[in-house]
């Protein structure tokens, strides 16, 4: 096989996309591994490097943020490459296609609509997705999303077309009525059995309040608690690495042993 000549670095948008394209189209011509990839065999890829990309985003490390970008923009450009080799679609289509979207959801840039702030911008966007053909403003939520994602994003779309509380002190109220609810179905000083599918729902109900709550005070839930798991993940770790400079187990050691180097951590 002959051997091809790269195309060279590119210093424009276009050109730089053109580039991208040239080689993806190589690759799917001439490598074994490209050659073989389906929509299917690459879905599980890109939710990896999605997942990668938000990882690089909450480090705060623009490099890789960088890096995990180009790798997404490779998987979408070859998704469009194995479409056009069935006639389905091409990249032209696809970019196309999204101008012509944002375009027509934003009139209030390219037409004549007034809105007053983001959340008339945001009613708008779901009244023009109603009038497109959606049935609820709840079908553009994925149903394979994270519960946790998908609790925000089912609030945010009720939201935009004006079902919400007025105040944030009355979803606080809601999340302590679901507090309550669920210390009823929980009670910890009582050792009797419960009913786990009710005590399951109350709880499901007290997260979806509080969820609503963060919501309320511009907190995302989802960044919350992935930072809260990662700090916690570093504190363990030292802990592990503290008990291993003593030459024991965690399990051979106190709680009250490992409160002093989780404080350690806890400074750190």
């Amino acid at each position: 096989m002959p051997q091809n000549i790269a195309p060279e670095t590119a210093y424009t948008p276009a050109s730089a996309f053109e580039r991208l394209l040239t080689i993806m189209n190589t690759l799917r011509e001439q490598c074994p591994w490209d050659k073989k990839q389906t929509m299917e065999s690459l879905r599980h890829l890109t939710i990896e490097e999605t997942y990668e990309l938000s990882d690089s985003i909450l480090e705060g490390d623009l490099q890789e943020v960088k890096k995990e970008i180009g790798d997404i923009m490779l998987h979408l450009v070859f998704y469009a490459r194995i479409a056009s080799e069935t006639g389905e679609f091409t990249i032209i289509d696809v970019l196309n296609g999204i101008c012509d979207k944002l375009v027509h959801r934003h009139p209030h840039i390219y037409g004549d609509v007034e809105v007053a702030d983001e959340t008339d911008v945001k009613r708008n966007w779901e009244q023009l997705k109603l009038k497109e053909g959606n049935r609820s403003v709840l079908e553009g939520v994925p149903g394979s999303l994270p519960a946790l994602v998908k609790a925000s994003r089912i609030q945010e779309k009720a939201r935009g077309v004006g079902f919400d509380w007025e105040e944030k002190s009355q979803v606080w109220e809601k999340v302590e009525e679901e507090m309550r609810e669920f210390r009823d179905e929980f009670n910890v000083t009582d050792d009797k059995d419960i009913d786990k599918e009710k005590a399951e729902g109350e709880f499901g109900d007290l997260l979806f309040s509080l969820i609503n709550y963060a919501r309320f005070v511009n907190i995302n839930p989802e960044d919350a608690l992935e930072k809260t798991n990662k700090k916690f993940i570093k504190r363990f770790q030292y802990l592990e690495s503290k008990a291993g400079q003593l030459g024991k187990s965690l399990k051979d050691m106190t709680l009250a042993e490992m409160d002093v180097f989780w404080n350690e951590a806890k400074g750190l």
